[in-house]
């Protein structure tokens, strides 16, 4: 099925509702809710699966729980463009970035990271990121609070 043939009803609204929630709702419970059989929900999750729409479905781990507290945002400026796929695979061998994009404007590479304390990030940024070859230098932004969190409206 390709993506544009992707046609998303009421009751596939309310069923993505549902386990964009809680991935754990019970199946028959959302069955309930719409008034159709929990083999029909079964299915019409096949078909989403199928379509790509659904990219998977995963435990959120609280960071702050594992004590991790410090959460920043690292613009990467890199000396040439070329040194942009040896930089990313240095960058996937350090364990606190958690994201990683390829932007548009100042930056080159735009991380997301993770670390236990402003102290861990000093070590990060000064040991590891600005240690990689081609790295010309970094602007760090920490993150004093989460205001949104959420995903994208259907």
């Amino acid at each position: 099925m390709k993506k544009k043939d992707l046609h998303i009803d009421g009751i596939d609204k309310i069923i993505l509702k549902n386990l964009m929630n809680d991935a754990r709702a019970p199946i028959l419970r959302i069955a309930r809710e719409v008034g159709i059989s929990g083999a029909a929900i079964h299915q019409r999750l096949r078909k989403l699966e199928k379509s790509g729409l659904l990219a998977g479905s995963k435990f959120v781990i609280n960071p702050k729980i594992l004590g991790y507290k410090t959460l920043a945002f690292v613009g990467i400026f890199l000396d040439t463009s070329s040194t942009y796929k040896d930089a990313l695979k240095r960058l996937k061998e350090i364990d606190e970035v958690i994201e990683s994009h390829y932007t548009t404007g100042n930056y080159a590479i735009f991380v997301k990271l993770l670390c236990r304390d402003n102290e861990h990030l000093m070590q990060v940024l000064n040991k590891q990121i600005q240690g990689i070859k081609g790295v010309s230098r970094t602007e760090t932004f920490i993150s004093l609070d989460q205001q949104i969190d959420r995903q994208i409206k259907i």
